[in-house]
């Protein structure tokens, strides 16, 4: 699959749509709904653009949607991708596989918590009820926190302390002895000492 962006891109700015989200009046009170979704190529290319990836290779979604309660509904499922990024060393791909588990409360008596409440609403994987459960804005958010945040091609170091050196072809990068001011006195100091 070819990167949909290039360094000198920018990712679209519209989320991707992956699937209509669902009308919450459209499902049965008294029974799960099913859920499998495996986006086309067209979408995991905006799936990637949109995230920065190099590539999304494939992307699954299976679970279900369940009342919960008399007006309340769960997500629970089983999110596959396969992602490429660029190196964060190296720049070269780097290949990661994705499987992480999805799940999310949809309350219909929400109220946004405020003042002390805040601190003590840790559950992060409760959401307000609407009208519509946007399936896409989910999967999509859960594949963007789950892909590594730096991620590495094999046999790929950080130089000692974490610092990147570099230098124009032909000259050697500089140390940090090189850099401190007053490094050439020190030498020609220690010079005169030994002489």
């Amino acid at each position: 699959m070819q990167p949909m962006t290039t360094p000198h891109q920018t990712a679209p700015d519209t989320p991707p749509l992956l699937a209509e989200p669902i009308a919450v009046a459209s499902l049965n009170g008294r029974k799960p709904k099913s859920l499998d979704l495996a986006p086309d190529t067209e979408a995991l290319q905006h799936v990637a653009a949109y995230l920065g990836f190099t590539a999304l290779r494939k992307m699954r979604f299976r679970g279900t949607l369940a009342p919960k309660g008399r007006e309340d509904w769960e997500l629970s499922g089983q999110l596959g991708a396969t992602i490429v990024q660029p190196c964060s060393v190296t720049l070269a791909p780097v290949t990661t596989r994705i499987d992480t588990p999805l799940s999310r409360v949809f309350v219909a008596d929400w109220h946004e918590p405020v003042g002390e409440e805040v601190e003590m609403t840790l559950d992060d994987s409760l959401e307000p009820l609407g009208q519509r459960i946007d399936l896409s804005a989910l999967l999509i958010e859960a594949l963007a926190l789950a892909a590594p945040d730096f991620p590495r091609a094999s046999g790929a170091e950080m130089a000692p302390e974490g610092v990147l050196r570099a230098a124009p072809e032909g000259d050697s990068p500089l140390d940090d002895a090189a850099v401190k001011p007053f490094a050439a006195l020190a030498a020609l100091r220690d010079k005169m000492d030994r002489g």
